[in-house]
């Protein structure tokens, strides 16, 4: 077992290990006074580990209550978050209460967007059951659902409690599922990591020392800027175009996969780094390219939440390892797109 400290909001750790979930209530009972726990989760990984996860915070004293939604990016929106709020009322949750996200991405984010609505504010755990999200979506605070416009565009910055992740979770999921962490990784090792990269792109590594390392990132720049206004930017690299590949397929193509066509066209000014982005993709079973024009994907970027008024911040790559901001008006926006786009 490792953990990682996060230095925001008050301050938390996340928690990395293997066979772990049998003391999630030890955990939480470290940081948190036995209490009511509403648990959130969906209809994938509830019947997967909700009767164990409910189990051990039990066994901790804590009162359990859950709400299920159906699983998937389509369920990420205000319809799903306002049953959740709804439920807690009805479960007469109280301040002094504990939300527990039980999930990937798509729960993480809507349930901590739930527990920092529900009366101003309650505290919340993360356990993400996804490699993408223990490596990215469970750390940092950014909770969100999406409008019609695109991705992520109603949320808060509202830092966990806890963050709890079970590599032994990752067991369960399809090939196609875990593919979206390994994108995310790569990504982190894009942007800080030369090294990370080249162990991720290999195709053999240890899921539990990655997610370690990606936390370690995660965590040093959430420190330094928390809400988002200038370095934790470079987070997203591969995200500007991946969203608009997400919306256009109508999340058909999933967020890792949308990334990792995404980081190839933001690294065609750099023909040797995207060489190798090309090849860790195609080696992980990550796409390369996709079927949009430059003017959809273009357009589909515009309601981007990185946009500036007549610019967007774009994050591209100065060597492996390290990447920059870049700001560019948004009328050169389908150009730079469709320079990308050829292989």
């Amino acid at each position: 077992m490792e953990k990682v400290r996060v230095n925001a909001g008050r301050g938390y750790d996340c928690i990395i290990g293997s066979g772990i979930l049998k003391n999630i209530g030890e955990y939480t009972a470290a940081v948190k006074k036995p209490c009511k726990a509403f648990v959130v989760s969906d209809d994938t990984v509830y019947p997967l580990y909700g009767a164990q996860v409910e189990a051990s915070l039990k066994a901790a004293g804590f009162e359990t209550v859950h709400y299920v939604f159906k699983a998937g990016e389509n369920s990420k929106n205000i319809s799903t978050l306002s049953d959740i709020l709804e439920a807690m009322a009805e479960a007469h949750i109280t301040r002094s209460d504990l939300a527990i996200a039980l999930g990937g991405g798509v729960c993480g984010d809507t349930a901590g967007l739930a527990a920092a609505l529900y009366l101003r504010g309650i505290d919340f755990v993360q356990i993400p059951t996804t490699f993408l999200a223990g490596v990215d979506s469970s750390v940092g605070g950014k909770t969100a659902v999406n409008l019609n416009a695109g991705k992520n565009l109603m949320g808060a910055f509202y830092q966990p409690i806890l963050c709890i992740c079970d590599c032994k979770t990752f067991d369960t999921l399809p090939k196609e599922v875990f593919a979206d962490g390994v994108a995310e990784s790569l990504k982190y090792g894009a942007i800080f990591d030369e090294k990370l990269f080249e162990t991720v792109a290999s195709g053999d590594f240890d899921s539990e020392n990655v997610v370690k390392r990606c936390i370690e990132l995660k965590a040093d720049v959430v420190e330094k800027d928390e809400r988002d206004l200038g370095l934790r930017q470079l987070l997203n690299f591969g995200h500007t175009v991946g969203h608009a590949i997400e919306k256009l397929s109508e999340f058909k193509i999933t967020h890792g996969h949308a990334v990792a066509i995404g980081m190839v066209i933001a690294s065609y000014e750099k023909p040797g780094i995207r060489k190798r982005i090309i090849e860790g993709n195609i080696k992980c079973g990550l796409p390369v390219s996709c079927e949009f024009s430059a003017h959809e994907l273009a357009n589909a970027a515009l309601s981007d939440k990185k946009r500036s008024g007549d610019y967007i911040n774009l994050v591209v790559p100065e060597k492996l390892g390290k990447c920059v901001l870049k700001k560019i008006n948004v009328s050169e926006l389908e150009n730079y797109i469709e320079k990308g786009l050829h292989i």
